[in-house]
């Protein structure tokens, strides 16, 4: 393993799923202007807000479904509205 690439300042950073709101703490070097306040403890934690968790994630619950935050199918359907119109 290479010496020296590796980060050294690892703190307690707070992870948030947006889907369904779950919560958890790791340790990360992930750099965020946002805090949250940690309900085991009552202090503030860098927060990192993610699209997809392991409690979302379809391979985890078994569940499909579609997670479409950002209108992607609108998009795509917008994109190549003329082509698929000339079909």
């Amino acid at each position: 393993m290479k010496k020296g690439i590796h980060p050294k300042e690892y703190r307690p950073v707070v992870f948030q799923d947006m889907s369904n709101g779950y919560t958890f703490m790791t340790r990360s070097t992930a750099a965020s202007r946002e805090t949250i306040k940690w309900e085991e403890d009552g202090k503030d934690y860098p927060l990192i807000k993610l699209e997809i968790s392991h409690t979302s994630h379809p391979f985890f619950t078994g569940k499909m479904k579609l997670v479409d935050t950002a209108g992607r199918v609108d998009k795509f359907k917008n994109r190549y509205k003329s082509h698929l119109e000339k079909k």
